[in-house]
C-alpha cells in the first residue's frame, strides 16, 4: 500500500522540500563510508576466520588507511552479527605416571622474556579425523610466540613427537645463549632419548616442567592449541589425516605465524613485531 507524500510528510513531521531535497541528493557521506567500512569489517572477520574482536579489527582497518574508533568498529560488527569465536576447553594428552626424572619449574610461569631464543614452550594435543587420531607437537618462542618447531604424527612416540619438532626448531636457529625449555611432565620430555638430546647442548639448554596438574605453567603453549582448535580445527570435518596436515599447516605457516594479529604483540602480526624490534636494534 502507497502513501501519499504529503500524507507521510505530515506523519514524520518532516516538509514536503525537504524530503524532495533529500531524495535528490542522493545517499549522505557519512551512510556511504559507513556502507564500505562494514564490508571491510565483515571481508576482515571472514579472513581471520571469526576469531577477531573489534580491537584487532580496528588495527587491521588502521594499516589500511582508516581512522576508526573500537566502540565505533563493535557497533557494526554487532549490528551485523559478527561476534567472535569464544575458546573452550579442551583435552589433553599428558601421560605423566612414569618413572623417568622430573625437571624443576624453572619458567615458574614468567612468561615475559627480553630476547629470542630465551625460552620456548612446548605443548602436544590430538586432532580427530575420520581415519583416527593425529596428534600435533608445538615448540613456541615466549618473545614473539612464534610457533618456531612443529610435528604431526599418528603416534605419541618420543621420536615422532617432540624430537621431530624439535629438530625443526633448531634448524632455524643458532643457539649462542643459554635457553629455557619448558614443557609439561608428559612422557615423551621426560625420557631418555629426549633428555639426552637436550644434553648434547652442553649446558646451552635447561630443561624446565610444570608442577603437577598445574595448566597455568604452561598456558601459552595451552593458549595456542585452544586458538587453533576454535579458529580452525573446530569448523573441519577431517577426513584423512593427510588433509588435516594440510590445513593445519597452512593455519600455522600462513596464517599464525606470518598474519595473524597477537593482542600480547599489541596487536601486531609475528613480522610487524621482528621488524619494529630490528629496527629498534638498528637504532639503538
Amino acid at each position: 500500500m502507497r502513501f501519499p507524500v504529503e500524507t507521510m510528510c505530515k506523519i514524520l513531521k518532516v516538509s514536503k522540500s525537504g524530503y524532495y531535497h533529500w531524495l535528490q541528493s542522493g545517499p549522505s557521506k557519512l551512510w556511504l563510508e559507513n556502507q564500505k567500512v562494514t564490508g571491510l569489517i565483515k571481508s576482515i572477520f571472514k579472513d581471520s576466520f571469526q576469531s577477531y574482536g573489534s580491537p584487532r579489527i580496528k588495527t587491521e582497518l588502521e594499516t589500511l588507511g582508516y581512522k576508526i574508533s573500537k566502540p565505533r568498529v563493535a557497533r557494526i560488527m554487532s549490528a551485523n552479527y559478527l561476534f567472535a569465536k569464544r575458546k573452550r576447553k579442551f583435552k589433553a594428552t599428558t601421560y605423566s605416571q612414569h618413572n623417568y626424572p622430573i625437571a624443576p619449574n624453572l619458567l615458574n610461569q614468567n612468561f615475559e622474556v627480553s630476547r629470542q631464543d630465551q625460552v620456548w614452550v612446548s605443548d602436544i594435543t590430538y586432532i580427530k579425523t575420520k581415519q583416527g587420531w593425529l596428534y600435533l607437537t608445538v615448540i613456541i618462542d615466549l618473545f614473539n610466540r612464534k610457533v618456531v618447531g612443529w610435528a604431526l604424527s599418528d603416534n605419541l612416540s618420543t621420536e615422532d613427537t617432540i624430537i621431530k619438532a624439535w629438530h625443526m626448531a633448531i634448524k632455524k636457529t643458532t643457539l649462542t645463549q643459554s635457553l629455557i625449555f619448558h614443557s609439561d611432565r608428559g612422557i615423551q620430555y621426560a625420557s631418555h632419548k629426549f633428555t639426552s638430546l637436550i644434553k648434547s647442548y652442553n649446558g646451552l639448554v635447561n630443561q624446565s616442567m610444570s608442577r603437577k596438574g598445574n595448566c597455568w605453567d604452561n598456558a601459552i603453549a595451552e593458549s595456542f592449541f585452544k586458538s587453533l582448535k576454535v579458529e580452525w580445527v573446530y569448523r573441519h570435518n577431517y577426513k584423512l589425516r593427510s588433509e588435516a596436515e594440510l590445513s593445519i599447516f597452512g593455519w600455522i605457516e600462513t596464517w599464525y605465524n606470518n598474519r595473524r594479529r597477537h593482542s600480547f604483540l599489541g596487536n601486531r602480526t609475528i613480522r610487524e613485531f621482528e621488524l619494529d624490534m630490528y629496527n629498534l636494534k638498528l637504532a639503538a
